[in-house]
C-alpha cells in the first residue's frame, strides 16, 4: 500500500487550481507593469562620451560613481602623437641625449588629464638585483624579503614600484647598473614627478614616515650626505649613492648622462678612476665608481649640479645599519609605551587608512629626535658592506652578523605591517612565529 502523504484529492485539486489562477494573475500584472513603464517613460538620452581638455594640467578629471575624483585612467591613451612616436627616441644611456623632456612630459600629461591630480607628488620607486641566482646560498631568500619590504611600504603609501633584474647596459655592472635603469624609468613613467632609487640591500624600517617633498621644492635631487665632508674633507664617503630621489626632468636627464660617462662602458673609464683616486685621498681602490663620481660632480661643478642637489642629513634618508640595528628593541618598547597611553593609536583600522594616524604619532614623537641617539624609528636602514647576494661582505664583520641584523630590521618593519592584520612577531630574530594581538593592544 502506498504511504498516505496527508493530502486528499479534493485538497490537491483546490490547491493546484489556486496556484494556476494565482500564477496567471501574477504574469498579467508583470506584463502590464512593463508595458506601462515603456509607454510612459521618455526615450533615454544617450550618455555622451567624456571629452578632455588639453589646455592645461588642471583639465577636468572624470568623476567616479560616488561623485569623487577617480584615479588615473589606465585604459585611455589618445591617438594623438606623443614623444613615444618619435623613432629617434632611445631608452639607452649611451645614445644621443633626450632633449626638451620637461615640455614632452607636460604635453603627455595634457593628453592624459586623469593623471594630472597629484602629479607633482607622484613617485616611482625603482630597485633591482642581478639577473642570475645569488652566489650566497641565502642571498635570494634575503633579496626576496628585502623586496617584500619595499612592496609593503609602497602599498601603504600608494607608490608604484619597478623591480629590475636585468642589466640594461651589459657593461654597466654592479653599482653602475642604476644609471641606465633610472633613465629608462623616467621615460617609461612621464606621469611620475620623482624617481626614487633604493638599493636592494636597503630596508624601510619606518612604515609610516613619508618623504617631506615640500622640503625639496627647489631641488632636483636628494641624497644622504654632509656638506663639510664634501667641500672641506673631500671624502668619497661624504654621501651614499645607494638611495636617492631625483626629479623626472630635463636636469635629471642631463645629470644621468653626465654621471654615466664615468662608468665602465665609457672609453674614459680608466681616466675617471685616476681622477677620482687623486681627488679623494681616502679612496683606496682605483676603479671609477658611482659614488665618487657623484661627489666629484658636486665638488667640481657646484653651480650646475650641486645647487640643485639637497644633502639630507636631518633624518635617516638612509642610515648605516651598524649604528641602527642595536636600538630596535628599545624603539619598540618606547612606541608601545606611547600606544599604551594613547587610545587613538590602539584603535584597529584598515591598512589603507594608516596614513591618517601619522599626525597622532607625530604629537608624541616631537621629542624623539631624528638620527643617531633618537628613539624614533629610522626611515631606511641600509646594509652597506653586507653584500647579501654575493656574500662578499666587509671583513670588519661576519656574515652571520649581517644576516642577524637584516632579520631584525626586516621583522621590525614587518611588525608594523602585520599590526593591520592582527598579528605580530614576538621575537625579532624569529621570522616564522607570529602571535595574534588582543583587542586594545597594548593597553590590555
Amino acid at each position: 500500500m502506498a504511504k498516505n502523504n496527508g493530502r486528499s484529492k479534493a485538497a490537491s485539486f483546490f490547491s493546484d487550481g489556486f496556484f494556476f489562477v494565482g500564477g496567471g494573475l501574477v504574469a498579467f500584472l508583470l506584463v502590464w507593469a512593463l508595458w506601462s513603464f515603456f509607454a510612459l517613460s521618455p526615450s533615454p538620452t544617450p550618455t555622451p562620451t567624456p571629452t578632455f581638455s588639453t589646455s592645461s594640467f588642471s583639465a577636468a578629471v572624470p568623476e567616479s560613481c560616488d561623485g569623487g575624483v577617480s584615479g588615473p585612467n589606465l585604459r585611455y591613451d589618445p591617438p594623438e602623437k606623443s614623444f613615444y612616436d618619435d623613432p629617434k627616441l632611445s631608452y639607452t644611456i649611451d645614445t644621443p641625449p633626450v632633449k626638451n623632456w620637461d615640455e614632452k612630459r607636460r604635453e603627455w600629461l595634457k593628453q592624459h588629464p586623469s593623471f594630472a591630480a597629484g602629479a607633482d607628488r607622484r613617485i616611482l620607486l625603482v630597485t633591482g638585483s642581478q639577473p642570475t641566482p645569488c652566489k650566497n646560498p641565502i642571498g635570494d631568500y634575503l633579496l626576496l624579503k628585502l623586496f617584500k619590504n619595499k612592496v609593503d611600504y609602497c602599498r601603504r603609501h600608494g607608490i608604484d614600484i619597478f623591480y629590475n633584474n636585468v642589466l640594461l647596459h651589459p657593461k654597466m655592472f654592479s653599482f653602475w647598473a642604476k644609471t641606465p635603469t633610472v633613465k629608462a624609468a623616467m621615460l617609461a613613467h612621464p606621469e611620475a614627478e620623482w624617481i626614487w632609487w633604493v638599493d636592494s640591500d636597503a630596508a624601510f624600517t619606518d612604515m609610516d614616515f613619508e618623504l617631506p617633498l615640500e622640503k625639496y621644492n627647489h631641488h632636483n635631487m636628494v641624497i644622504h650626505g654632509w656638506s663639510h665632508l664634501i667641500y672641506e674633507k673631500q671624502s668619497w664617503t661624504s654621501i651614499n649613492a645607494g638611495v636617492f630621489l631625483i626629479r623626472n626632468s630635463q636636469w635629471a636627464m642631463d645629470f644621468m648622462d653626465t654621471w654615466a660617462r664615468m662608468g665602465p662602458q665609457s672609453p674614459e673609464y680608466d681616466k675617471w678612476g685616476e681622477i677620482q683616486k687623486s681627488t679623494f685621498k681616502d679612496k683606496i681602490f682605483p676603479e671609477s665608481d658611482d659614488q665618487s663620481g657623484l661627489v666629484y660632480l658636486l665638488l667640481k661643478d657646484k653651480d650646475k649640479w650641486g645647487d640643485k642637489i639637497y644633502l639630507e642629513s636631518g633624518y635617516y634618508f638612509e642610515g648605516y645599519w651598524m649604528e641602527i640595528v642595536g636600538n630596535f628593541e628599545n624603539i619598540t618598547e618606547r612606541y608601545k609605551q606611547v600606544e599604551a597611553a594613547e587610545g587613538r593609536l590602539r584603535r584597529r583600522h584598515a591598512e589603507k587608512v594608516s596614513e591618517g594616524y601619522v599626525p597622532v604619532w607625530e604629537e608624541h614623537l616631537k621629542e624623539a629626535g631624528y638620527g643617531r641617539g633618537s628613539w624614533r624609528r629610522p626611515f631606511i636602514t641600509h646594509f652597506t658592506g653586507c653584500q647579501p647576494c654575493s656574500g662578499d661582505h666587509n671583513q670588519m664583520y661576519s656574515g652571520q652578523t649581517c644576516f642577524d641584523a637584516m632579520q631584525k630590521a626586516l621583522i621590525f618593519a614587518d611588525n608594523q605591517v602585520l599590526r593591520s592584520y592582527g598579528y605580530v612577531h614576538p621575537d625579532l630574530l624569529d621570522p616564522s612565529t607570529v602571535v595574534p594581538l588582543p583587542f586594545d593592544y597594548p593597553a590590555s
